[in-house]
């Protein structure tokens, strides 16, 4: 089992910035891909970026592209998402996942999320 615990949500006006943290224990592998979905009330969910844990190749959301950084601190197993220019329709649930064979919609492990709210 992998275990995936988000933090650094918030409230934060239009413009700003905040950085969520995923850290991963448990049975981690360095063959992970770990990725970042939103959920917004009454959408799906939504994969926002993802990140190749051997290699660091990412992949982003046309949403999010140039305003969002996906990044891993392979020492501490922990994944970060830097949000910059965060815009009102950023406003979601915020899941950390992983699986050990790539990412998609359907992965095998799952934070419990954090909520970041974009004030107009």
């Amino acid at each position: 089992q992998v275990q995936l615990v988000e933090s650094g949500g918030g409230l934060v006006q239009t413009g700003g910035s905040l950085r969520l943290s995923c850290a991963a224990s448990g049975r981690t592998s360095n063959n992970f891909a770990m990725a970042w979905f939103r959920q917004q009330a009454g959408k799906e969910r939504e994969l926002v970026a993802a990140v190749r844990w051997s290699g660091g190749s990412t992949y982003y959301a046309d949403s999010v592209k140039g305003r969002f950084t996906i990044s891993r601190d392979i020492a501490k197993y922990t994944m970060y998402l830097q949000m910059n220019l965060l815009r009102p329709e950023d406003t979601a649930v915020y899941l950390c996942a992983a699986d050990p064979y790539g990412y998609g919609p359907v992965m095998d492990y799952w934070g419990k999320g954090t909520q970041v709210t974009v004030a107009s």
